[in-house]
């Protein structure tokens, strides 16, 4: 075989097959990087919901136990002094509540007789809030408790 046939036997070749080969694999990796980078964008979006919903829950836990502590306070006050306020301010919180500000509203009724004892019934309010409203940090609870005396 000449130099001439070897050529021609060469040249005689379709490079188009190759061609075809190489540019169906480009495509399935554009596409398996497209789909890996929409798994991946799926999952950092499921995590950082996931965070946030947990992050609200552990204060709207902190705001419950402030609310509480509050009705605590105002049953103290009510019953040491035999009357209540209408509404007054808990002092600053320390701890896991500190940052709550908790009003507490007060109203007694009575004094009523039974079984020959006079008996006040106080009943207690506490709202202790967080953050502004319309905030995505803000967060409020409310604990109601009616105490009475005998």
């Amino acid at each position: 075989m000449t130099d001439r046939t070897a050529l021609a036997c060469r040249t005689r070749r379709s490079p188009a097959k190759g061609a075809a080969r190489h540019g169906f694999a480009l495509v399935s990796a554009i596409f398996l990087l497209v789909v890996l980078a929409l798994l991946g964008t799926m999952i950092v979006a499921v995590s950082t919901t996931q965070q946030t919903g947990q992050a609200r829950d552990a204060l709207g836990s902190r705001a419950y136990f402030a609310a509480r502590a509050g009705v605590e306070w105002g049953i103290y006050q009510a019953l040491r002094s035999a009357s209540c306020t209408p509404t007054s301010t808990l002092p600053p919180l320390a701890g896991s509540a500190q940052g709550f500000t908790v009003q507490v509203a007060c109203s007694a009724s009575g004094p009523f007789d039974e079984g020959g004892a006079s008996v006040m019934v106080y009943q207690l309010t506490a709202t202790a809030t967080r953050g502004t409203l319309g905030a995505i940090d803000h967060v409020e609870r409310q604990v109601q408790a009616i105490v009475s005396t005998p």
